[in-house]
């Protein structure tokens, strides 16, 4: 199994308290004979719907030496993971997002290469205060 990122526990517990049940931890999609793992698969009941909202959540801490290595990084396993889940025979309705603190989205997300991935709509981030353990923000 491979090793859980950093602020995996801040970013479970910011779930949980903005209302999302985990139901995965984490989350295996099949593609051929290879699994992935993404962190998290949660789901959120909705009162007035039948069923609800489900995501798949793939955290990221941005601890490299270089935030542009870690930024290709992570858009490239986004890429991949949320590729995987359309194909997905039970998991295609999820909503992938990428999972990152507070001080990451103001340091890398509103820098040029960062602000462009956001504004092109190419990855979908779920902002989220790791001390606070709260989301602050997503981002579609």
């Amino acid at each position: 199994m491979a090793a859980r990122d950093t602020f995996h526990d801040a970013c479970v517990q910011a779930l949980i308290k903005d209302g999302w049940t985990i139901t995965n931890d984490p989350l295996t999609v099949a593609v051929g004979k290879v699994n992935l793992l993404i962190d998290i698969g949660a789901e959120r009941v909705l009162a007035a719907e039948r069923g609800g909202d489900r995501i798949a959540v793939e955290i990221k801490s941005f601890i490299g030496l270089s935030s542009v290595q870690d930024l290709k990084e992570a858009a490239g396993q986004f890429l991949i993971y949320e590729i995987a889940l359309r194909q997905s025979r039970a998991d295609s309705d999820r909503v992938l997002y990428l999972a990152i603190r507070a001080s990451t989205y103001n340091a890398v997300f509103k820098s040029d290469i960062g602000a462009l991935l956001v504004a092109s709509q190419a990855i979908r981030l779920m902002v989220f205060d790791d001390e606070a353990q709260e989301v602050r923000e997503w981002i579609s």
